[in-house]
């Protein structure tokens, strides 16, 4: 059986980290979210994959190559073009435009085909799925999940009559508006017909474009509300939230990888720390290698990535580090997601810590507050828990 991920996008709302990690590759506690999907696909009979890449394509190819170590089939289809120089120069056509590219290429969606947005987390029976779509003589169905009415104004809800049929969308609608609890997940299943009505050669998109035109036509198109686990990471808020949840245990197909070492705390290979003189508390996950140096304190739900050296007298609580990252001491993390030279806290708002001159990867951070300017100063204190000196 043959599927589609859609793993062309920028991920400009996961900025810092799609800066170098294109969305599909961004790591559940070591893992690329893509790779859950493959897995998900391949359980339900789906081993022949078509992956639409762009943006930082590479990286995504060089991942998953031909699919083999996963027990499937993995073709890419490229949205852009090749500099003299050999760059690759992304221009992704749309979801829908990225089907089409590659029906027009050679015919590849020959029979009942399903579709995935490459940046969530889902356990979903998609054998049932499919097979209620069929005894619906479907062109097209949305696989649906409902949300509390007070969360429909962050979703795309849908509205369908009675039998399922898709009668109308809301984009984001405010509360009193809504006319469903209904919301569209990302999750298509497609008839190869459904093709015939995208137009070749141009950017189109699924959501925005093909389905509001397939309402208009009156085709047989549905919604199936399915109860399944939906981790959506459309935003950095989303994965910090994402990360949390994977270590309080509340997303079930994924497991919490290294070894136990004390009730709530996990860590990889050959991690340096004296557990008498450190204060950790769980659920917490520690990467191979990394540092834990005396005095240090880690309050779960945390996720410290591998090669890190967090110092003596800083302090990490319910945060996420990546790779590589070195905290100096006394650095407060709270509510914080670490990348690089990027210091991002749950509500998306960012600082760049090496422009803002705040060498905390290898000095204390507060001794380096005073030389900016006061405004400033005040600002990289409030995102790190401190105090502007």
């Amino acid at each position: 059986m043959k599927a589609m991920i859609l793993a062309a996008g920028k991920g400009t709302r996961v900025r810092p980290i799609t800066y170098t990690i294109p969305k599909p590759l961004i790591p559940i506690l070591q893992k690329p979210v893509m790779e859950f999907l493959v897995e998900l696909l391949r359980q339900h009979g789906f081993d022949q994959i078509m992956v639409n890449v762009s943006h930082l394509a590479n990286e995504i190819e060089s991942y998953f190559r031909d699919g083999q170590r996963f027990g499937v089939q993995i073709g890419y289809s490229f949205e852009g073009r090749i500099e003299e120089n050999g760059e690759l120069i992304g221009e992704a056509v749309g979801s829908a435009g990225g089907m089409r590219r590659i029906q027009d290429f050679s015919p590849f969606f020959d029979d009942t085909f399903v579709v995935l947005c490459g940046d969530a987390l889902i356990d979903l029976d998609l054998t049932a799925a499919v097979k209620w779509h069929k005894e619906k003589g479907a062109i097209a169905t949305i696989v649906m999940k409902s949300v509390p009415r007070d969360e429909v104004s962050s979703y795309g809800v849908v509205v369908t009559d009675e039998e399922g049929r898709i009668k109308a969308f809301q984009e984001k609608p405010a509360v009193e508006e809504a006319l469903s609890t209904n919301i569209n997940t990302g999750i298509y299943i497609f008839e190869p017909e459904v093709l015939d009505y995208i137009p070749s050669g141009q950017e189109y998109d699924i959501g925005g474009q093909l389905f509001p035109k397939l309402v208009e036509m009156g085709a047989p198109f549905y919604g199936i509300p399915m109860d399944f686990q939906w981790v959506d990471i459309g935003k950095v808020p989303d994965y910090w939230r994402a990360i949390r949840s994977v270590l309080l245990g509340e997303v079930k197909n994924v497991a919490i990888p290294g070894q136990k070492v004390a009730p709530g705390i996990y860590t990889g290979l050959n991690v340096a720390v004296n557990w008498d003189n450190v204060d950790i508390t769980g659920p917490v996950y520690i990467g191979a290698m990394t540092r834990i140096e005396d005095g240090a304190k880690i309050v779960g739900p945390t996720y410290i990535g591998p090669n890190c050296w967090v110092c003596s007298g800083a302090k990490v609580e319910n945060s996420v580090i990546f790779e590589y990252s070195r905290l100096g001491p006394g650095v407060r993390l709270v509510d914080k997601l670490v990348f690089g030279r990027y210091c991002v806290d749950k509500t998306g708002a960012t600082i760049d810590v090496q422009a803002a001159a705040l060498d905390w990867l290898i000095n204390d951070a507060r001794q380096v507050l005073p030389s900016n300017p006061p405004a400033e100063r005040q600002a990289i204190a409030d995102l790190l828990g401190m105090e502007a000196i």
